[in-house]
């Protein structure tokens, strides 16, 4: 590691973080599916984060519900979608930390008692809904049911991507690096934009060389929240990327919408089942894959080129698809 590098890490390291989950997660090999596609591509097992199911929020919320215990909440509300990753987990961790979690929720996909939701019915979890597709809407109910109880309150955004949830996906990026591991691409699944844009901020600082692929799997404008958070994130660690040379790219693999699952993510998810065992979902893992094997069959990786998939997790909502 490089001076830069060192002095980005101590900085990194400064920022107060709750422990939530056990790292650093594997990375290995997918023989089979190596084969498959003809490409030497290997798996970071973020599903195997520890909280809960596991997932790529776990890094997230140990920096935000440190932040939450910090400013004394004791309320912690979040959104998503009816049977969202990260809405669960944080419900989790917050048990786990002794504050209360409000979940308040699109009234968008599967709502009856099954994937997410029913993990939320084990924990006891507050879940309220909104029939809305605006999160302004939701924020501003989020701030009337704090007001309203008299204790402070700590809102943590859709996905937890905001710049400091951002910095948990720069540190992901380290932890690649101090595994002695040298990727060409990185690929990962891309919903909220926090992830993503931790991953392609990190592999400038710590993974030089490293090309970072965005699998969009709603429609927001990625093209414009990637960046916007990649610089908030940087600002955060005192450092200007404003600059640099763009190190990511961003493919579109929604497919019928959001949260609908799509032909060639369900063909991923059972790909990945059948040749290695490991167990994608269909909103945002199972189509993140598919947009790496479109990639691969497009010939867009090289010869030898060494192409590393983020499982950022998702298992539950397998379990909500019909």
């Amino acid at each position: 590691m490089d001076a830069l590098a060192k002095s980005i890490s101590q900085r990194l390291d400064a920022f107060p973080r709750v422990s939530l989950g056990v790292f650093p997660t594997p990375v290995h090999r997918l023989e089979r599916i190596s084969k498959y596609l003809n490409i030497d591509i290997f798996i970071k097992r973020d599903d195997m984060t520890g909280l809960g199911l596991g997932g790529n929020k776990t890094r997230k919320l140990e920096l935000l519900l440190a932040d939450a215990l910090r400013q004394g909440c004791g309320i912690v509300f979040t959104t998503g979608g009816a049977q969202s990753n990260h809405a669960m987990l944080t419900a989790a961790a917050c048990n786990r930390l002794g504050l209360k979690p409000i979940l308040v929720l699109k009234k968008r996909g599967v709502t009856e008692n099954l994937g997410n939701r029913f993990l939320e019915t084990l924990m006891g979890t507050d879940v309220r809904y909104m029939d809305t597709d605006s999160y302004d809407d939701i924020y501003r109910e989020m701030d009337a049911i704090g007001a309203a109880s008299g204790i402070g309150y700590y809102i943590i955004p859709c996905g937890g991507s905001n710049a400091l949830g951002s910095l948990g996906y720069v540190d992901c990026a380290r932890e690649i690096a101090s595994q002695s591991l040298k990727f060409d691409h990185i690929v990962l699944a891309e919903g909220s934009g926090g992830t993503m844009a931790g991953m392609a901020l990190g592999a400038k600082l710590f993974l030089p060389g490293t090309q970072v692929h965005g699998m969009m799997v709603d429609t927001d404008p990625f093209d414009v929240i990637t960046p916007r958070l990649m610089k908030e994130a940087a600002e955060l660690l005192g450092i200007d990327i404003s600059s640099d040379e763009k190190n990511y790219t961003l493919l579109d693999v929604c497919g019928p919408g959001y949260a609908i699952p799509s032909d060639e993510g369900n063909a991923a998810v059972r790909l990945m089942a059948e040749q290695e065992g490991i167990f994608l979902d269909p909103v945002y893992t199972g189509k993140a894959f598919a947009g790496l094997i479109r990639m691969a069959q497009e010939g867009m990786f090289k010869p030898g080129e060494r192409v590393l998939f983020i499982h950022t997790g998702g298992a539950g909502g397998l379990f909500a698809v019909r």
